[in-house]
């Protein structure tokens, strides 16, 4: 990521914000913000926030090493260096958001952003967005689980949504590279954490609303209430808030929104419709219904959850002030996602997919999507990922029997966890007999591909665009994709 010559006096960074004191020079040149002691660099202000099990105050000395001249904290330590500047407030963590934005000008206000949240369909209707944008000749840069794409520059992601010093950072350099328009993939985890305070969205989506991450949450409601704090946070005169109304978690999310509400739907009465859906395996078709008017659509990505990120895409487009016509022109020869329901190429005669779905709603649609296109048995390979919520785990695994004709059942990223403990948490999800475990997930793809015949389908789900692997102590490289098509080939020259 760039290091723009961004340097700014600390009593300017601190100038509007309500500060309990500040011991030491208030003329010093702060040239980064930072709260992770081990990438600082010399100039930054090291925020010593706490978290958890984390208490910055602990790596403060190691900040100060690395080159930190002034440190956020809450409590003064005169054993410190008097060279050192320390700023102090009683709640760091509540200001750091405020900080970002200040040192890095509100890089927001000078683009059109737009967030997206909801438990699946993030990433597509990401990508779609800035596709739509850059068509129209208004460069868009993306922030998701995938990828960071700022101009020409790409980065790979350590977290869909960033921390909030690398969020304002990455809109900042946007502008640098000239876009002019942003969208963002915004987590329940990233909403309650703050990682997105201080951006304003012109446009903010609710996707939909499954069980996922309640290990986190709770439960549904509070999972809710994450969400709709994005859409309560919208601008009574800019904002838009964009939201599936056939969601049972529509309203909820509604409750405290200040902004303009626009809707889309299939099955609801809305402001912007589809309906007629033709679902194939090449693609899918619709009639788009808005104002009075009906606009027949077809493009290349298939299932009914798809026609849904479809609607959320127009909406924003919509807002954006880009007439529907051309909406639909430039969707219709939009590109595949990485991981999402992509095909490997082969030759034995069987269509084999790599999809992302790791939830059991996500699971679900696509086994319904599949099941309508198949004309022999569907095979699904698939696990569940390790310390992460483990009550969808038997949901899952009652998804993927009731969708699929044969499971066998594998590791995700099993992470800390023992894999074949997460694979007996997902069996008691299961009623019949058409499974097996393997919990070794390259073992398991090629027991797929032999139990599969010509005309067969195979869905390997779960990991989709992820490049590795996870376990306790090591991270291996692992590509469903490439790992099928290695498969496929080594079928063919046996």
């Amino acid at each position: 990521m760039k290091n723009f010559p961004n340097r700014m006096k600390l009593k300017k960074l601190f100038r509007d914000l309500s500060i309990e004191s500040i011991k030491g020079s208030k003329e010093v040149e702060i040239t980064g913000l930072c709260a992770n002691s081990k990438l600082v660099v010399p100039g930054n202000l090291f925020i010593a926030k706490k978290g958890g099990h984390y208490d910055g105050a602990e790596f403060i000395s190691e900040a100060v090493s690395a080159g930190a001249v002034a440190v956020l904290t809450d409590l003064y330590d005169p054993f410190l260096s008097k060279d050192v500047t320390q700023v102090i407030h009683p709640d760091v963590a509540s200001i750091e958001g405020d900080l970002a934005k200040i040192f890095y000008d509100s890089p927001s206000e000078s683009l059109f952003t737009v967030g997206i949240t909801g438990t699946n369909g993030k990433t597509t209707s990401a990508y779609l967005i800035k596709y739509l944008f850059d068509s129209i000749d208004k460069p868009c840069g993306l922030i998701g689980s995938v990828e960071y794409l700022v101009g020409s520059h790409r980065y790979e992601a350590t977290h869909t949504t960033p921390d909030v010093i690398t969020n304002q950072k990455l809109l900042r350099e946007m502008i640098h590279e000239t876009c002019e328009a942003a969208v963002m993939e915004v987590t329940s985890h990233a909403l309650c954490q703050g990682r997105v305070e201080g951006i304003q969205f012109n446009v903010a989506i609710f996707a939909n609303l499954t069980q996922d991450h309640l290990d986190y949450h709770g439960n549904m409601e509070a999972y809710a209430e994450s969400k709709a704090s994005l859409f309560s946070g919208l601008d009574p005169k800019s904002g838009v808030a964009v939201v599936n109304k056939d969601s049972p978690w529509c309203k909820k999310v509604l409750e405290n929104c200040p902004a303009t509400v626009f809707t889309f739907a299939i099955d609801e009465e809305a402001d912007l419709q589809a309906r007629n859906l033709v679902l194939t395996g090449a693609g899918s078709e619709c009639e788009i219904l808005y104002k009075g008017e009906v606009y027949p659509f077809s493009w290349n990505l298939v299932g009914r959850f798809n026609i849904y990120n479809l609607l959320g895409v127009i909406s924003a487009g919509l807002c954006y002030g880009i007439k529907l016509p051309k909406i639909l022109s430039v969707l219709k020869t939009s590109p595949l996602v990485a991981g999402r329901l992509n095909t490997v190429d082969n030759d034995l005669g069987i269509k084999i997919y790599v999809d992302f779905a790791h939830t059991e709603d996500a699971l679900r649609n696509v086994l319904r999507c599949l099941s309508e296109l198949k004309s022999r048995k569907l095979i699904t390979v698939f696990g569940c990922g390790g310390d992460r919520d483990r009550s969808k785990r038997p949901l899952m695994g009652k998804a993927a029997e009731e969708g699929s004709d044969y499971v066998i059942l594998t590791s995700d990223n099993p992470r800390s966890e023992n894999p074949q403990a997460i694979c007996d948490e997902v069996l008691t999800g299961f009623e019949g007999k058409d499974f097996e475990v393997e919990v070794d997930r390259r073992l398991a793809i090629r027991r797929a591909l032999d139990l599969a015949e010509e005309g067969d389908m195979i869905l390997i789900a779960g990991k989709g665009h992820e490049t590795y692997q996870q376990f306790a102590h090591r991270t291996i490289e692992f590509n469903d994709q490439k790992i099928a098509a290695e498969l496929c080939a080594e079928k063919i020259h046996a």
